[in-house]
Parts: C-alpha cells; structure tokens; sequence
C-alpha cells in the first residue's frame, strides 16, 4: 500500500482568482459577500468569485485551467480526475439556452471541466452534497493507495446560480447578513463560490493524506449527528494511528446554523479533552458546498505556509464552551479537518507533517 501525499494546491474563491491574491485578501481582512437577489424583493449575501469574462460556461473554463495549473505543471493529462460538486451545471441551465441541457446527463458538468484541461485520463464525477470534494479525495487517495494510479487530481467547483440560493433561502438556512461560526447570536450560512484544485501523489511531500472517513447518518438530513462525528473523526485517527489527544488543530465544519453548531461543539468536546485549536474557513469563503473539502483545505494550507490566519471578529458563544484560535498553533503536526452536508454526510480527512 502506498502511502498518499498532497503535491499541489490551488485555488480561485471570493477572496481572489488565485492562491496568493486570496492570501493577501484574507490577510487585510477578507471580503464582505455580495447581496444576490433571488426574486423581486428577495435577496441573500453570498461569497462571489471575482467576475470573469465571457459566459458561465468560459467563464467556469477559465477558472478551472487557472486553478489546476496552480498545483504544478503536468507531465501528462492521463491519471485519474476527479470533479465534485453540488450544484454541478445548474447555473448553466440558468444562464444558457435550457435544450441545450435536455439530452445531457451527471456526467456534463465533468466532461466540461475535463475538456478545459484536455483530460485524456479517466473522469469521475462526485456529488455528495457538501462532502463531494472530501469524498473525491478520499477516492483518489484509495486509488493511489492500492497502486492504481500514481497521481490524481481533484477539481472541487461550485459556481454560480440562483437555483441554489434561493432553495437554502427557502428552507430558511441563510444569514440576512453575516455568518458567525459558533458565534452569539449566529442566525444562518453565507454561500460561498469556488474552484479549487487538489494534485495528491505517491511521491513523498510535505502533507500526507494519512487517514479518512465519510459516515452517513440520515437521521437529520439537514443536519450534524453527534455520534456520526465521533464515529468519522475516530476512523480517520485509527487509519493514521494516532488517538485523539495527537491532534494539534481541527477545522470545523460550522457554518453558522444556531443549532448545527451546538451539535459539533457538543460532540467535539466529548471526543477531545482537552479540545485542540479549533480553526473556521467559512467566514472567509463562505459555505462552498460541494466544493468546500478542498477549497478548505487548499486554503488551510495555503495559510500555513504563508503565515497567514483568518480572524475571528466577532464574539463566540460562551454556552459553548470552546474557541476558535486567533493564530496558528506552534505546533501543527497532525491535523484534522470536518465536513457534514445533506442527507447525513459526515467526512474528516487527517493530514500528517512529515517535515523534520
């Protein structure tokens, strides 16, 4: 079995088309969300990608060749590909002419992403709501595992459309404003645009991709279970043989959602004790969905290896009884970060520093 390690990044989110412009944004405080209007009189804030040019097809084209190129130049476009997202080509059936779309199928929005690289390898799609790009990852990373490829990439897209916003709108998930992460007073999500790309390998790097795990639990499927949370996070440490009390930062899923979030911080502090640093992305990106395992956690690093960290800025909610750190930790040799969506989805991927 080989071991699986991250040999490349890259990313185009709200705070910039790429990984060093978002560094620098985030790094002067981040950006405020857009307000999109979803009907006469109806609008909700989200996290937009900087405007490209063309339409919403070129326009998903050019960012996916932008972020892919990110990770590193390839030899040759023949190993696996992985494409995830939520919403997949919704927003081209929004903006395009709609027949185009009817003879089409699941695999449209991955074939459009492949054509824009000139991908001669095998083409996956992956759409597990909100835990699409983790589960991509841990795809890829079981195919490097038992030998079956040497390399792959993971495309995580989420673009935009109204369909999406107006349906979180509807079953009353939003934020009119902001979104707080375990926050006092927190009344919502903010959705997030992004396209980020993951190069993970065989050849030994940095970050290895040491343990994973994706629970279903459907018993809300709108919501975070407690014991699906222990039962992923556990998983992940036993397949990279560490315990709990090895974890030197966790990157939460919360979101925002008043009651989500007691639920993780809950199920967090039964399973750690102490609770690591814990360390949110969302205010800074918004939820990005299908999008959000590897816009995370390119990001994540991105901020490691640059110094740079997303600040709080608001006050937490004392119920809660936890922190999100204001800094990087001293020490960041393991590391675990947490997904949960739709329809009872719940996936912690563990990354080791195999620095000296």
């Amino acid at each position: 079995m080989s071991n699986v390690y991250l040999a490349g990044k890259g990313l185009a989110c709200t705070l910039g088309g790429d990984m060093r412009s978002s560094l620098e944004s985030l790094r002067r405080g981040g950006v405020a969300p857009t307000p999109v209007a979803v009907a006469d009189g109806i609008e909700w804030p989200v996290h937009l990608l900087p405007p490209g040019r063309g339409d919403w097809t070129q326009r998903l084209r050019d960012t996916v060749r932008e972020v892919a190129a990110q990770t590193g130049e390839w030899a040759a476009l023949t190993a696996p590909l992985f494409v995830a997202s939520s919403s997949l080509d919704i927003g081209f059936i929004e903006h395009e002419q709609q027949e185009k779309r009817l003879i089409g199928d699941l695999q449209d929005f991955a074939d459009i992403v492949a054509e824009s690289l000139g991908w001669k390898g095998p083409v996956f799609t992956v759409s597990t709501a909100c835990t699409s790009a983790l589960n991509a990852v841990l795809a890829a990373a079981d195919l490097i595992r038992a030998g079956e490829a040497d390399e792959a990439l993971v495309i995580g897209a989420e673009m935009g459309n109204r369909f999406t916003v107006a349906g979180f709108g509807a079953m009353q998930l939003l934020s009119p404003d902001s979104v707080w992460p375990f926050g006092q007073g927190r009344n919502g999500l903010v959705l997030g645009e992004a396209v980020a790309a993951l190069r993970l390998g065989a050849r030994p790097a940095r970050w290895q991709l040491a343990g994973g795990a994706n629970v279903v639990d459907g018993r809300n499927p709108s919501g975070v279970e407690a014991s699906a949370v222990h039962a992923m996070c556990r998983s992940a440490l036993a397949q990279g043989g560490l315990r709990p009390e090895d974890i030197d930062l966790v990157k939460v899923q919360a979101a925002g959602s008043p009651v989500n979030d007691a639920i993780e911080a809950e199920a967090l502090k039964q399973l750690f004790d102490p609770l690591p640093p814990l360390v949110s992305l969302k205010p800074a990106l918004g939820h990005t969905l299908g999008a959000s395992g590897a816009a995370e956690l390119a990001l994540l690093l991105g901020c490691i290896d640059e110094g740079v960290w997303p600040s709080v800025g608001y006050p937490l909610d004392g119920s809660l009884g936890i922190a999100l750190c204001e800094a990087a930790p001293q020490r960041l040799r393991n590391i675990l970060l947490n997904f949960a969506g739709f329809g009872g989805g719940h996936a912690s991927l563990l990354l080791k520093d195999t620095g000296p």
